[in-house]
């Protein structure tokens, strides 16, 4: 394993379950996902069911969609064998240092997060602790594995950002420089942040009424051909340089699909593309996203027929998970003056 500093090139990435994972989801975090395990990285996944519970859940739905989360991971290509898969409230380590985080973060760093306000609207008051605090624990699971890389989207770089804030904290009032590394959040790829097929200004959400904005990763060969020719556009050709997008956010996102399904850059594409009707790109489109994301629908089917198959591989990564998380919530205690039992 290559070295950063006194740590390994460790990634840390976790994804809620809550359902429905969408083409946005896969595009601007699992794809790299995939690609992120097969570099010189030791690489964690994690399915954060804690942060899931910031708002209420059914309790009987959430442990399916753990398991359907579980399942569109290696569905998508991320392997049991080169990747550390797991649900994270198996790990003692993330709520444990979460607290110690709590103690060391400061109430004007999370009154910044807009993430709470945008989901907290009106309403903040009667939001819970959690949601208002989640950020420590963010910082804890990433930090509980001393992580040095976390691939994320652009709305997602705040919270980076208070990671390293914590780290270097913890670091400096305990006496322990280096100890948490200072994390580097990794953003890259043409379609980090996928938009709506119906709105190109809003982002691709499972919570959009229409189910026309999104393609699903359960949805068949049929319904992902039918959302791409049913994107909305506009009525100019595509343009031959990348300037030509500035203005229209539909045709941006539809070269920004077109490009990460391909592995093009968005230039390349308009290269091939410029000039032409979107009634010829867009057939064009639907083929390269069925050919790409509808065999995922077949094996996440595939591993959702043996649920037991599943529990396994999460409580094999858990035990791995804990293998590195444990000696660093040690080292953790010891540095506060905390002491634990034997």
């Amino acid at each position: 394993m290559a070295e950063t500093g006194a740590h390994a090139r460790r990634v840390f990435s976790g994804v809620q379950p809550s359902g429905n994972l969408h083409l946005g989801n896969y595009l601007g975090a699992v794809k790299r996902f995939v690609e992120m395990q097969e570099e010189d990285y030791e690489t964690i996944y994690c399915m954060v069911d804690l942060h899931a519970i910031t708002v209420w859940q059914d309790p009987a739905q959430l442990k399916t969609a753990i398991r359907e989360l579980a399942a569109a991971f290696m569905a998508c290509g991320l392997d049991p064998d080169k990747s550390i898969l797991f649900n994270q409230s198996q790990a003692p380590a993330h709520a444990q240092l979460a607290w110690i985080f709590n103690c060391v973060a400061r109430i004007g760093w999370m009154n910044r997060m807009t993430q709470f306000k945008e989901k907290s609207g009106k309403n903040a008051e009667a939001s819970s602790l959690g949601l208002y605090c989640y950020p420590a624990l963010m910082a804890a699971d990433i930090l509980a594995y001393h992580a040095t890389h976390v691939p994320v989207g652009e709305d997602q770089k705040q919270h980076l950002e208070l990671t390293r804030d914590i780290a270097i904290k913890f670091n400096n009032d305990f006496g322990a420089p280096g100890f948490f590394p200072e994390v580097e959040p990794v953003i890259e790829g043409a379609a980090t942040r996928v938009m709506s097929l119906r709105d190109g200004t809003k982002k691709m959400s499972k919570s959009d009424p229409s189910d026309l904005s999104r393609i699903n990763l359960t949805d068949d060969a049929d319904a992902i051909s039918k959302k791409i020719r049913k994107a909305k556009t506009d009525p100019e050709p595509l343009p031959e340089a990348l300037s030509g997008l500035d203005g229209r956010p539909e045709a941006r996102n539809l070269v920004g699909i077109y490009a990460a399904l391909s592995g093009k850059g968005a230039a390349e594409v308009l290269s091939e593309w410029g000039g032409r009707e979107f009634s010829a790109f867009k057939p064009a489109l639907a083929d390269l996203a069925v050919e790409m994301v509808a065999p995922i629908a077949g094996r996440m089917r595939a591993y959702l027929a043996d649920p037991g198959e599943i529990d396994r591989v999460l409580g094999a990564g858990a035990m791995k998970a804990r293998a590195i998380s444990e000696p660093i919530l040690e080292k953790t205690y010891d540095l506060v003056g905390l002491l634990r039992s034997a």
